[in-house]
């Protein structure tokens, strides 16, 4: 497995190493040993989520303000343009995003730690996702960043305006949300 580290600390990009011939391809998309000996990361995967989007769908920018969960996000059709917010106040690149193409085809996965917003958007006709996560799922605890936010500026690779759901219309800007101290 190929690990990089982005521009922000600590959200890393892993490419796993693939065994193909004229039959097909294998790889290991996960091996809890090797995660943790080869990133440094220290955790314990607790719940498996898949989604489905079509073109143009964008989902995010999501985070848990209680029992944050880090993510380790994989694409297994299509392809996304996926994102990381650094949400973690202290941090000297709070409020900075970083994003990159993962796809089926380049079977990128993506370590999203706990303390950053996420999202992605659909470049395909279609796209399945898999994530795990470091915690349960605690809507109570769910926030939402404004996809669009001005002071965040990402730059979502789109043709025209996304698709988005009623939960992410309503997100608020950073300057309104609750963040990690």
């Amino acid at each position: 497995m190929q690990i990089t580290q982005a521009e922000i600390s600590d959200v890393l990009i892993l490419e796993p190493r693939l065994f193909g011939d004229s039959r097909g391809f294998f790889y290991e998309s996960f091996n809890q040993k090797v995660f943790g000996d080869k990133t440094g990361v220290d955790a314990q995967f607790v719940q498996d989520n898949h989604s489905r989007s079509m073109q143009n769908v964008l989902r995010g920018l999501h985070y848990q303000i209680q029992q944050p969960q880090g993510k380790l996000v994989r694409v297994i059709q299509g392809a996304i343009f996926d994102v990381a917010v650094d949400l973690r106040r202290q941090s000297p690149t709070f409020a900075q995003w970083v994003g990159w193409e993962i796809s089926a085809e380049n079977r990128r996965q993506i370590w999203v730690p706990p303390g950053f917003a996420h999202g992605f958007v659909v470049l395909s006709e279609a796209a399945e996702v898999l994530y795990k996560t470091t915690d349960y799922y605690a809507p109570q605890h769910e926030r939402c960043i404004r996809w669009d936010d001005p002071d965040l500026a990402i730059a979502w690779p789109l043709q025209s305006s996304p698709i988005l759901s009623a939960k992410d219309e309503a997100g608020q800007p950073l300057r309104m949300a609750e963040v990690y101290p």
